[in-house]
This record gives structure tokens, sequence and C-alpha cells, in this order.
């Protein structure tokens, strides 16, 4: 996309004359190779939702002058359209900035945008050498690993960045939550630890996330335990009632899920896994045609979500 075509205009000379960006615009014409300009007018382009006239701008600095800022922009910008793209012009830019660490992280996650997961853990490992402590890096790893089915490694990244910055509580969590999904009774000490740490009793998560582990080994009293000590702790907690649910549900107490989900229903009505359990419970007590209503419900608020639309579509048969 060029930003100065040979007759001296731009596609976008109506948008550059406009406000807040016609005064930019004026003194790129009295210099036009400031690449500083170029990038301060791109950014106010960027922030005013210009993202085509802003890529133009960020090309023209980098043009000018080779400098890192600018190729992350050029790159963020043609990721958020096509990241094959960001990946060409990235490989261009480390060419001329081979040292950056911004631009190979920024490669490593375009990679990982078109599904070149190994050339993007390829990048990790080589980046990780020079920066082992690293938890950027460590967290885009584990989840590199996950998205190539491989759990069990995905953890080790996790654990490192977790003693790195035991005080980070997403880090915290992200391992206490694959350590629940893994089965894996470490989690109860680290969640533990976390409870103790939160003086205010201000965070529900470790409950819930002990609540999914005894789940995951069919401690199913306990889990409950954890679910109802997650809903004390917050009220709004919705997962915390959809598990508990679902263990009355498949439990066979079927009236004690359905005034759970309903519940959940009534804190959001506009929460589709609700809807898709009461009709679960409407399908078990064999009321088909409020089972039906329950399950287009749920779609009708998530398209995504076809399995509602399935089961809505086998009500009908």
């Amino acid at each position: 996309m060029a930003c100065n075509p040979k007759n001296g205009t731009s596609p976008f000379d109506e948008v550059l004359a406009r406000q807040p960006f016609s005064s930019l615009t004026d003194s790129i014409k009295q210099q036009p190779e400031n690449d500083e300009l170029y990038f301060r007018r791109a950014v106010l382009l960027n922030r005013n939702n210009f993202p085509e006239p802003a890529l133009a701008d960020f090309q023209k600095a980098w043009s000018i002058h080779k400098h890192e800022k600018y190729a992350i922009a050029i790159a963020y910008l043609l990721k958020d359209k096509r990241a094959d793209s960001a990946v060409i012009f990235l490989k261009q830019a480390l060419a001329e900035l081979p040292h950056s660490y911004q631009l190979r992280l920024t490669l490593a996650r375009s990679y990982n945008d078109i599904n070149k997961t190994i050339d993007a853990l390829k990048i990790c490992d080589e980046l990780l050498k020079v920066y082992p402590n690293n938890t950027e890096i460590l967290l885009l790893q584990s989840e590199l690993l996950e998205k190539r089915g491989d759990i069990t490694r995905s953890i080790l990244p996790l654990e490192k960045a977790h003693n790195i910055t035991p005080g980070n509580l997403d880090i915290a969590l992200k391992l206490a939550y694959k350590y629940a999904e893994t089965k894996n009774p470490k989690v109860l000490a680290l969640c533990d630890s976390l409870i103790r740490k939160d003086s205010m009793k201000l965070h529900a998560d470790p409950y819930y996330v002990k609540g999914d582990y005894y789940a995951n080994i069919n401690e199913m009293a306990k889990a409950i335990q954890l679910f109802d000590e997650t809903i004390r702790h917050n009220y709004n907690y919705l997962n915390a009632y959809i598990e508990k649910g679902k263990i009355l549900l498949e439990q066979k107490k079927t009236n004690e899920a359905y005034k759970t989900f309903k519940l959940c229903n009534t804190i959001d009505p506009a929460f589709p896994d609700a809807y898709f359990y009461m009709g679960k419970c409407h399908e078990a007590l064999g009321q088909k045609e409020d089972a039906k209503l329950s399950y287009e419900k749920a779609y009708s608020l998530d398209k995504e979500f076809t399995e509602a639309k399935d089961a809505a579509e086998r009500m009908t048969k």
C-alpha cells in the first residue's frame, strides 16, 4: 500500500486532511523525510480506527528509518488482516534487525496464528537460550505445546514461570487449571497457597479449580462442596453453578440440578450454558418441548454453540 503515489497524492488524502490529523499532515508536507512524524500520525490514525492509512504511514516511517517500533506496528496491523503477510514482513524486518527480541517474539506469535506451531516453538527455544527467565516466552511456549496436544509438556514452562514470579496470580491460576485438567494433586497445595495469600478473601478461583480437580478424579462430594465455596466467595461465578449442576444431573438429581441451572440463569439471563443444561434437565424429565425451547435459546445466544442446535433438532424427531 503506497503512501505517496507517483502523482504526489495519497488515496487517503481526504482522511489525512481532517482533524485531528491535519496538523501532522501539514508538518509532513514541510518535512517529508521525517519518519517520526509519519509514526505519530499512524498512531493517531490507528487510535481513531483508520487502520489502512495507519499501515501506510507506518510503512513509510519504516522505509525512511529501520526502527524496531515501526516494524512491530506494521506486523500487528498485518496480523489483524492476514497473519501470513505478517510472517513475510517480519522475516524481512529481521534481516534488517536480526537481534530484535520483539520482532522474533512477534514472528513466533504470527506463526501460531497460521498454525505453524513447530516454527513458533523453534523461535521460543532460541529465545529461551538468551532469555531463560522470560515469562512472556515461557507462557507462549506453554500455549504452543498445549495447542499441539502435549498437555504434560505444556506444564513445564508454566511451572518455571510460576517459580520465577510466584506472586503473579494469573500465572499461578494458569498452572492450577493445568494441574486440575491433568488430575495432578499438586493443584491442592498451589490453590491452598493462593487462598492463604488472599487475606481479603477476594478470589474465588482457587476454590473453583480445586472443585474442578475433584470432579476430574470423580470425588463428587468434595467437588460440590468446593463449587459451593466458590459461590459463597463470588455469587456471580457462573461456571461454578454449571459444574455443580452437571454433577447433580449425572447423579440423577434432576430437580436439584435444574434449580442450580435456573439460579445461574437468573443471575445472567444471557448465559447460554444455563439454558443448555436446563434443556438437559427438561429432556431427562421427558419434557421435550421445554427442552427444545431451552436448547434453541442457548443457540440463539451463541451461534457457535452447535451442540445446542443439534440438541434442539433432536427434540423434533
